[in-house]
C-alpha cells in the first residue's frame, strides 16, 4: 500500500485502520499497567489504574460522542444505558467470552510456536497480575470494605468474568466457603474433543488465593482437587476457602 495520508485509504482499509488503533490504545494502556507492576509493584499499580481509568474514561467517551454522534449521560454512553437489561447482559456475557477467547488465543499460540511448557509459563504467570487485578476492580465496583470476609468473597466470585461463562456453585459451612466449578468450558470442550483435563491447578493456585488475599487479606484458600488432580464426575475443580480465628 503506498499511501500518505488518512485520506486517500479506502472504507475498508479505514475500517480496519479504526479498528486498529484500538488495538494500539488497549496495548499501550496494558504496556503502561505492567511497567508500573516493574517500577512499582503490583499492589500499587492497581491502585493507580483505578485512579488512571477514572480519569481517562470521561474525556474518551466525551470525545467519541462527539466524533460519532452519541448522547452521554453521566459518563457513559446514553445509548449503552438505555440499553434493554436483557440485551446489556448479553453484551456483558458476550465480551466475557471474547476476555477468555483471547485468553485461549493467546495459549494455543505461544504453545504452537514453542511447547506445553511455555505456554503454561506465561498463563500462570499472567494469573499473578490479572486476579488481583480483577479483583480489586470487583471489589471497588461492589463497594466492598476492606475486610468484607467470606460473604464478600462469595459476592464478588459471582462477578468475576469466568462466573459468565462457566457454571459454579457455592457452598457454606461455619467460617468457610467452597466453591466448585460444575461446567468449565475450557475442560468440557477438551471434552468433547476427546482430550484430557488441562491441567489448571498451577494457575488455579494463583489464581485463587490472590484474588481471595486482594477481597481480605485474612482469606486463605486450600485446593480440594482440580486437574490433573483425580475428580468426580459431577465437577471439575473445588477451591476451599476459610478464615482463621
Amino acid at each position: 500500500m503506498t499511501t500518505d495520508s488518512l485520506e486517500e485509504l479506502g472504507q475498508v482499509e479505514l475500517a480496519h485502520y479504526a479498528i486498529d488503533a484500538l488495538r494500539r490504545t488497549m496495548l499501550h494502556y496494558g504496556i503502561w499497567f505492567n511497567e508500573v507492576v516493574h517500577q512499582l509493584g503490583l499492589k500499587e499499580a492497581i491502585r493507580l489504574e483505578e485512579e488512571v481509568f477514572s480519569s481517562f474514561l470521561p474525556p474518551a467517551v466525551n470525545r467519541l460522542s462527539k466524533t460519532l454522534g452519541f448522547e452521554t449521560q453521566n459518563g457513559l454512553p446514553l445509548w449503552l444505558v438505555n440499553m434493554e437489561k436483557e440485551s446489556l447482559i448479553s453484551l456483558i456475557k458476550a465480551m466475557s467470552f471474547n476476555w477468555l477467547t483471547s485468553d485461549g488465543i493467546w495459549f494455543r499460540t505461544v504453545e504452537d510456536n514453542y511447547d506445553m511448557y511455555t505456554s503454561k509459563r506465561c498463563n500462570d504467570t499472567c494469573w499473578t497480575k490479572y486476579s488481583p487485578l480483577e479483583a480489586a476492580m470487583i471489589k471497588s465496583f461492589l463497594q466492598l470494605p476492606e475486610q468484607s470476609g467470606l460473604d464478600g468473597l462469595e459476592q464478588a466470585l459471582s462477578f468475576r468474568l469466568y462466573a459468565h461463562i462457566n457454571e459454579q456453585t457455592v457452598e457454606r459451612s461455619g467460617n468457610e466457603l467452597v466453591l466448585r466449578m460444575v461446567r468449565c468450558l475450557v475442560q468440557q470442550t477438551r471434552k468433547i474433543n476427546k482430550l484430557p483435563d488441562y491441567p489448571c491447578k498451577s494457575a488455579g493456585m494463583t489464581e485463587f488465593p490472590t484474588f481471595a488475599k486482594t477481597i481480605d487479606p485474612r482469606i486463605k484458600v486450600d485446593c480440594i482437587s482440580c486437574p490433573p488432580d483425580e475428580h468426580p464426575k459431577t465437577w471439575f475443580c473445588a477451591w476451599r476457602f476459610y478464615i482463621i480465628k
